[in-house]
């Protein structure tokens, strides 16, 4: 039977191994299509193919395990679930495929595009630019068809320039700027508050106005320290927590 490829990782040694593993992999499996293997590899083949020992593999296998996304069977195998519900907790810990894993695994529908005025408070980000292609998406859970989460992103000019906005209907904004543009990132900065529902936000999330939810604000830098992408998400509060892990060394 043929296995399930998943995507390939560079490790950052500062952060916990099966962490990163277990995110790559969960980005990779959300990411599937339907047409993909739903066995995944050997453990010794994935620890092989993320350079990690057979240990740190099995755990990062166990984290998925827990959350539902993969089953393992005596003698069988492991398998990715296919009807596995996709909803998370928003976790950071500094791994860029953190981040992809996070944004992927929903529906998403591509509500516009188009260049729009900086808002006052982005400009600092963009300097010497008065507009920014801006992409608004919505994302709904795969099962139900509930709305999730939607997306405001504003993308450097020059960047924008060589996106497919039909790329952002099958992959989460930071894997398109990594995989399909070679962007280099460096780092994004994030920062979540809580806020209420808006107009805009109760209509699309399907929410009470003033209703709680969660506002993410994320910075995406290249590795010239120049700002690609400004992203501000809007979760809604029933379906998202927020969770941070400190590691001590």
């Amino acid at each position: 039977m043929t296995t399930f490829a998943p995507d390939s990782l560079a490790l950052n040694r500062k952060l916990p191994l099966w962490y990163q593993v277990s995110q790559s992999l969960r980005a990779s499996i959300l990411g599937r299509r339907p047409e993909e293997p739903l066995r995944l590899p050997t453990e010794d083949r994935l620890a092989e193919h993320y350079g990690v020992s057979v240990l740190t593999m099995r755990q990062a296998l166990k984290e998925l395990e827990a959350e539902g996304l993969i089953s393992r069977h005596r003698r069988r195998g492991t398998f990715i679930e296919p009807h596995a519900k996709r909803g998370a907790p928003v976790r950071l810990l500094g791994s860029v495929d953190a981040i992809v894993a996070q944004q992927s695994g929903e529906r998403t529908t591509l509500l516009g595009h188009g260049p729009e005025p900086l808002p006052a408070d982005l400009a600092e980000y963009f300097p010497g630019h008065t507009d920014a292609m801006a992409y608004r998406r919505l994302r709904c859970d795969e099962e139900s068809g509930e709305p999730t989460n939607w997306a405001h992103n504003f993308l450097r000019p020059d960047v924008a320039d060589q996106l497919d906005p039909a790329d952002l209907v099958r992959w989460p904004m930071t894997k398109v700027l990594r995989d399909a543009l070679g962007v280099r990132i460096s780092r994004i900065t994030d920062t979540v508050e809580a806020r209420l529902a808006d107009p805009e936000t109760a209509r699309l999330l399907e929410v009470p106005l003033l209703s709680p939810i969660l506002y993410y604000t994320g910075v995406t830098y290249d590795a010239h320290g120049a700002v690609v992408d400004v992203a501000r998400i809007h979760y809604r509060g029933d379906r998202f927590s927020f969770t941070v892990t400190l590691e001590a060394h």
